[in-house]
C-alpha cells in the first residue's frame, strides 16, 4: 500500500522534514502504532525464515536416508488363511420352497433333510406319464391276446360258405362240360359255368386267408412295437420320478450350514443353490514365492501360528501348484534380479484344531525339523 512508504521522522533522507507539521507527524505516529514496518526489514525476515525451513528439510531428508540405508530387512512374513470344502446344495426340481428345516450355523449329519420343495406342474407331469403307461400296457395286452374268438369264428364261417359255393360251382361246370361234349349245350353255357367256378374258387381262397389271418393274430412287428411303447411310457414315469426325488433335499455329508439362499414360499429354478454346506475338513492355503520352496515339498510338515486362536501347530503339506504367469513377482532392472513365480501351498492340520474356521489368518513359521 502507498501508505507503507510514508517517511518516518529521523530516518535517512528525512532530516529535512518540518517538525512543526503536526498533521504529518500524527500520520507517521498512527502508522507506527498499527504495526506497519519498513518493507526492507520485512524482506530480510522472509529470507531468514525460508533459509531456516530449507535447512530443516535437508536435515530431515538426510536423517531419513541414513535410516533407510542402515535398516536391515527382516525375514519375509508369509501369511495364509484357513479354508474348507463348501458345496452348494441344489436340485433338479423347479418349484416353490415349502419348508426350510435348518438354520445358518447349524450342524447337520449326512442324510438330514434340509429343504422341502413343491411343484404342482411336476405332479401333473407324473400323473400324465402314469396314464400314458397304462394306455401302452393296455395296447400291449390287446396285441398279445390276439384276435377275439368271435372274429375268428366269423371268418371261419365265411370260409366254409365260400368253400360250399366253390364246390357247387365246380359240379355245375363239370355237368356243363359233359353236356357240351354231347352237343346238348352251347359253348357259351359251358364257358359261363367255367367262369362261375373260377370266381367261386378264388372267393374260397380269400375267405380261407382271412380266417388264417384272424387265427394267427397280430404280426410279430406289431407285438414288438406295442412292447416298445410300454417301455417308453415306463421311462417317462421314471424321468418325472427322478425329478420329484429332489422334493426333499438332504445333506450329502456331515457339516455346518453356512448360507441359506431362499426364503419360504419363494420360487427357485432348476439347479439354483438352496444352501451352502461346509465340510469339517479345514486346511490352510499360502501363496509364496518360489525361493521359499527349497525346503518345502509335498509331505513336509510345517510350523504355523493362528493369531486368532493364539495357537501354534503343525500342518502337513498336501498340495503345491504354480499359480501361473499372472501371479509373478516382477523384479526391477535396477536390482538385476529375476522374475520369481508364485506358488500355492495347501497344508492340513495333523490333528483337529478347535474353533479353526475358514478365513482365519495363518502365519507360516518354517519347516519343522525332522
Amino acid at each position: 500500500m502507498a501508505e507503507n512508504n510514508i517517511p518516518q521522522k529521523g530516518e535517512a533522507g528525512n532530516e529535512n522534514l518540518p517538525a512543526e507539521n503536526p498533521d504529518l507527524q500524527n500520520k507517521i505516529d498512527t502508522y507506527a502504532a498499527v504495526g506497519f514496518q519498513d518493507p526492507h526489514e520485512v524482506t530480510r525476515k522472509d529470507k531468514t525464515l525460508i533459509s531456516t525451513i530449507v535447512i530443516i528439510i535437508m536435515v530431515v531428508l538426510a536423517l531419513a536416508l541414513v535410516g533407510f540405508l542402515s535398516i536391515k530387512q527382516g525375514p519375509e512374513t508369509v501369511q495364509g488363511q484357513g479354508e474348507a470344502t463348501e458345496i452348494r446344495v441344489s436340485g433338479k426340481l423347479p418349484g416353490r420352497v415349502a419348508a426350510i428345516y435348518v438354520e445358518e450355523g447349524q450342524k447337520v449329519k449326512a442324510g438330514d433333510t434340509l429343504v422341502h420343495i413343491t411343484s404342482q406342474f411336476a405332479d401333473a407331469q407324473l400323473d400324465e406319464a402314469r396314464a400314458m403307461e397304462e394306455v401302452a400296457r393296455a395296447t400291449n395286452r390287446k396285441v398279445d391276446a390276439g384276435t377275439r374268438p368271435q372274429v375268428v369264428n366269423a371268418a371261419r364261417e365265411i370260409w366254409m360258405q365260400a368253400r360250399a359255393a366253390s364246390d357247387i360251382a365246380e359240379k355245375t361246370w363239370r355237368r356243363m362240360e359233359a353236356l357240351y361234349g354231347k352237343g346238348v349245350v352251347s359253348a357259351q353255357k359251358r364257358d359261363e359255368a367255367k367262369a362261375a367256378y373260377d370266381a367261386a374258387k378264388a372267393g374260397e381262397q380269400a375267405a380261407r386267408s382271412s380266417y388264417e389271418l384272424a387265427q394267427a393274430g397280430a404280426q410279430s412287428e406289431d407285438r414288438n412295437a406295442a412292447a416298445a411303447m410300454v417301455n417308453v411310457a415306463k421311462s417317462s414315469v421314471k424321468k418325472v420320478d427322478a425329478i420329484l426325488e429332489d422334493q426333499y433335499l438332504t445333506a450329502p455329508f456331515d457339516g455346518e450350514i453356512v448360507v441359506i439362499y431362499p426364503n419360504v414360499s419363494e420360487l427357485i429354478a432348476t439347479g439354483a443353490p438352496v444352501v451352502t454346506l461346509q465340510k469339517d475338513d479345514h486346511w490352510a492355503v499360502f501363496n509364496v514365492r518360489e525361493f521359499l520352496l527349497k525346503d518345502i515339498r509335498e509331505g513336509s510338515v510345517i510350523r504355523v501360528r493362528i493369531p486368532a486362536l493364539d495357537v501354534e501347530t503343525d500342518m502337513k503339506v498336501f498340495y503345491i501348484k504354480d499359480l501361473g504367469t499372472y501371479a509373478n513377482w516382477q523384479a526391477t532392472k535396477a536390482t538385476g534380479d529375476y522374475d520369481a513365480r508364485t506358488f500355492q501351498i495347501k497344508a492340513r492340520p495333523e490333528k483337529p484344531i478347535e474353533n479353526f474356521r475358514p478365513g482365519m489368518s495363518v502365519i507360516y513359521l518354517g519347516v519343522k525339523e525332522k
